[in-house]
């Protein structure tokens, strides 16, 4: 916990604009990605195929969408920032692991690391100051 609040402490020392909009922009992209997976099941069924042999490929269908759907929206307003995008990382590495290894599409490969990289800065620097958690959190 200590380590949490030292984070937080010193990200809300360095809070920038750009890095706000940086967050922001991210989540509006994860929630896309939900929507445009909610859109069509059958792209996200077609990028699934990989995985068909591991038990719970249903659970995994259903897990990625809503997760990128409401991830989306608690990063955009800087809500359980971390905790969203700890619910993201298994789906972004599941996405660098089917681009890299399994397609032959460069720029998703692309997109998928640069997402996944962005989600790992976000991870330690937390939601900064411009976001409901330090709203809430000065609201004590």
């Amino acid at each position: 916990m200590g380590t949490i609040k030292s984070l937080n402490k010193w990200a809300n020392r360095h809070t920038y604009l750009p890095i706000d909009l940086l967050r922001i922009a991210l989540g509006a992209f994860l929630f896309y990605k939900g929507f445009q997976f909610m859109g069509n099941i059958e792209v996200l069924a077609d990028l699934a195929k990989p995985f068909q042999s591991i038990a719970g490929n249903v659970v995994l269908l259903h897990y990625v969408a809503p997760a990128h759907f409401i991830g989306g929206l608690l990063i955009i307003f800087g809500l359980l920032t971390r905790w969203a995008v700890i619910a993201q990382l298994p789906i972004l590495i599941g996405a660098v692991i089917i681009n890299f290894g399994m397609e032959d599409n460069t720029t998703e490969s692309l997109i998928a690391l640069i997402v996944l990289v962005v989600s790992l800065f976000f991870l330690f620097y937390g939601s900064g100051k411009r976001s409901c958690d330090y709203y809430f959190k000065m609201q004590k």
